[in-house]
């Protein structure tokens, strides 16, 4: 096998295991140091042009590569969770505030956000070096916690 397509299904794999980093298996979260917390702020904003704020606080040590804050929301209405941003995480040990924002795309599957009630998940996931390749390890998880979306 040539180097080219073993890298190309290595690279397809990280990429599979990052989108899915919010719905980390329960073991993971079993794993991570009770000292690595994440948590979400009760209250998101949602702009007239649809973009969403969500936020929080964090905490993480010992990441040998890169980390981030990735966080979800939904609405019972729909079911559809919309990925919002991804915040450069420093695990230092130390607590940290961070802020997510995106645009959830919306089609013919998933009707547009609403002010009102809406769930949140974030994680911490670090890109950890593992013979060369960035596979992802958690830190922290929080599932689905109860929002109120405001208008902003």
């Amino acid at each position: 096998m040539s180097l080219r397509p073993a890298l190309a299904t290595a690279a397809g794999a990280v990429l599979l295991l990052l989108v899915a980093a919010p719905s980390a298996p329960a073991d993971s979260a079993a794993a991570a140091d009770p000292k690595e917390t994440v948590t979400i702020d009760g209250t998101g904003r949602i702009a007239s042009d649809g973009t969403v704020t969500l936020s929080g606080t964090y905490r993480c040590a010992d990441a040998s590569g890169p980390a981030f804050v990735s966080s979800t929301i939904g609405q019972q209405a729909s079911g559809v969770r919309h990925g919002i941003g991804g915040t450069l995480a420093v695990c230092d040990g130390k607590k940290h505030s961070w802020q997510n924002m995106g645009r959830p795309q919306t089609g013919t599957a998933s009707a547009p956000l609403e002010a009102g009630k809406a769930y949140v998940e974030a994680t911490i996931v670090e890109l950890h070096p593992v013979g060369g390749l960035p596979l992802p390890r958690f830190h922290a998880v929080q599932d689905k916690q109860d929002i109120t979306l405001t208008k902003s």
